[in-house]
């Protein structure tokens, strides 16, 4: 079998006639003839009628190509999947995440992403807003909570697990929290989002809301995580943000056997049949350097 014949039927087909196939392959209409005919003989059935103004597939013809250009199509998305594979990473890749996470999840892995793949640039949009990522040409996202889009690939990175923290400083002056409930009489700073005048809190199979005086409504998490640290109140934020703070001993955690909501986080990025190998590198990446932050 000759796959070079069977290339040369395809493209004769798709182009129209033998010279255009000839000027698109680069090769003397001669020889595409040759190569068609050879075909022809062996298989021993007609492809193309031929007339002075036009081809005309045979039925078996329209039934060879159909297969014989599935086939090449499959071989040339095999040659070009092992192209990508060879290819370094580089060019733009553009990144989307929650403007309250963005800084706590990408500091680091924007360094480590620059430090490996010195041809990658990143353009990151930090926004509250739905980004829808073909429309607006963005390669990947970090998402949080229920996903809309089923179109899209999702990569599970774990949980997002939300607790309260308070800096040694204010625990002191204020006295220990040992109950939900004596949350009611203590300062609070509130990340709007999580709740304006309650926290949901559960310990085990336990759910309970605590109604708060909203004394400290604050839409920034790191402003909040910043208020707690200074001793301005108890504040529920993300676990993996508080880490190295209570590591330091600038905030320890309230409540330890009650918790806030959990957040699923995802990557998320389009359906493609070629991952380009920027995407495939920054998703490794992210993988191994985000995951470890939350919970399983």
């Amino acid at each position: 079998m000759d796959f070079n014949e069977a290339a040369v039927f395809v493209k004769v087909v798709q182009a129209g006639s033998f010279s255009a196939a000839a000027r698109q392959l680069g090769l003397p209409t001669s020889t595409i003839s040759t190569r068609v005919a050879r075909l022809e003989q062996r298989l021993g059935v007609t492809l193309l009628q031929r007339t002075t103004r036009r081809l005309n597939l045979t039925e078996a013809g329209a039934l060879y190509f159909e297969h014989a250009s599935t086939g090449l199509g499959y071989l040339l998305e095999a040659e070009a999947a092992l192209d990508e594979a060879r290819q370094q990473p580089q060019g733009v890749l553009k990144v989307t995440a929650p403007a309250d996470l963005g800084d706590a999840l990408l500091g680091g892995l924007v360094a480590q992403t620059q430090q490996i793949y010195p041809a990658l640039s990143l353009e990151l949009m930090l926004t509250e807003r739905y980004v829808d990522l073909v429309a607006e040409g963005v390669d990947v996202a970090i998402r949080t909570g229920e996903l809309r889009d089923s179109s899209l690939i999702a990569k599970s990175l774990g949980t997002i697990q939300w607790a309260m923290f308070a800096s040694p400083q204010y625990l002191q002056s204020a006295g220990q929290v040992t109950t939900p409930a004596d949350l009611g009489q203590q300062q609070t700073v509130q990340f709007t989002p999580m709740g304006r005048h309650h926290w949901d809190l559960q310990q085990g199979t336990t759910s309970l809301r605590v109604p708060l005086d909203g004394r400290t409504l604050v839409n920034s998490i790191g402003v909040v995580q910043a208020m707690a640290e200074n001793g301005q109140g108890v504040a529920l934020l993300p676990t993996f943000i508080c880490q190295p703070t209570v590591q330091a001993g600038r905030l320890q955690r309230v409540l330890p056997a009650w918790r806030g909501q959990a957040d699923a986080v995802h990557l998320v990025y389009p359906k493609q049949r070629f991952m380009p190998p920027k995407l495939r590198a920054f998703i490794d990446l992210a993988v191994t350097e985000l995951k470890p932050l939350f919970v399983a």
